[in-house]
């Protein structure tokens, strides 16, 4: 009875630690968003979206950097969806249970841990120098790719596991082959736990400097990048190269820019609750 009230008394207090932990963070996080609000509202125009960034922060804007964002995570999304979600699909479909099988998945698992600013010494020696990409935006989704390419096929594996087996069985018993059975029952089913890891990778992609800065991505970048080998920079080193500066003009412009990669994150993400929302209503099991 005793080691009874001990665990209940347990319980409560990491529950109470749990909520304090919470509300701190929230509260934290809000009071940063406040700041960065409060910073970086007034810098908000169209003039800081269609120029390009300069000496004089009255000048500057984020036109070079946006472009390039979204040119990094759109070829980052092309590369990385297919390679991650059919790796996916063959570990958790057709793989054998055996050692290999448990190798690939065990250094997946680690790989998701790895820092990434060792992903950008990995794309610095194979994208960089090995391929001769040079400083590119290809050299940059490449190195990206990479970097999330764990987390999509942990992500999707799971999603795929989700999937009830004796759904499989059913379609196999009615004469379908293993492909039939994963194109046209399996994959409707997981897309939107697969559409959520996709997201919630792009999100951390979109949000990387240190590999993109390992690379060699530039900081000023005056021309806009109109294909895959030009030379670009991106949304978080622009913000941290105006935050580096000593002018408190260039402090607003950062505030400013961190305001747009917010909207882009946050606007990604309903985007993948929305899609979410609509897959499971329409494959409703």
């Amino acid at each position: 009875m005793e080691r009874r009230q001990r665990r209940e008394i347990a319980g409560k207090v990491f529950e109470a630690v749990a909520l304090t932990a919470t509300v701190f963070g929230l509260v934290v996080l809000a009071m940063l968003l406040f700041d960065v609000a409060r910073r970086g509202l007034g810098v908000l125009s169209w003039s800081f979206f269609t120029r390009y960034p300069s000496r004089f922060p009255e000048q500057a804007g984020i036109r070079s950097a946006l472009l390039g964002t979204v040119w990094v995570m759109a070829l980052t999304a092309l590369f990385s969806v297919p390679v991650g979600v059919a790796a996916a699909i063959y570990l958790e479909e057709y793989a054998p249970r055996n050692r290999l099988t448990r190798f690939i998945e065990l250094n997946i698992n680690n790989l998701a841990g790895v820092p990434s600013i060792i992903y950008g010494l990995l794309g610095l020696e194979l994208f960089v120098r090995g391929l001769k990409l040079e400083r590119s935006v290809l050299a940059g989704a490449l190195t990206l790719s990479l970097l999330i390419l764990p987390i999509l096929i942990a992500a999707s594996r799971e999603a795929l596991r989700a999937v009830p087996m004796s759904l499989r069985e059913a379609a196999f018993a009615l004469g379908a082959t293993r492909w039939q059975v994963i194109r046209h029952q399996v994959l409707p089913l997981a897309l939107p736990g697969i559409l959520t890891g996709m997201i919630l990778a792009l999100s951390r992609a979109i949000g990387e400097t240190a590999p993109l800065i390992t690379i060699g991505a530039l900081t000023f970048i005056a021309f806009d990048p109109k294909g895959p080998l030009d030379k670009f920079t991106v949304l978080p080193i622009q913000i941290f190269n105006w935050v580096s500066r000593p002018q408190a003009g260039f402090h607003a412009r950062a505030a400013g820019a961190i305001l747009v990669l917010l909207a882009v994150l946050l606007s990604m993400n309903g985007l993948a609750i929305y899609l979410r929302y609509r897959l499971q209503r329409r494959y409703q099991w």
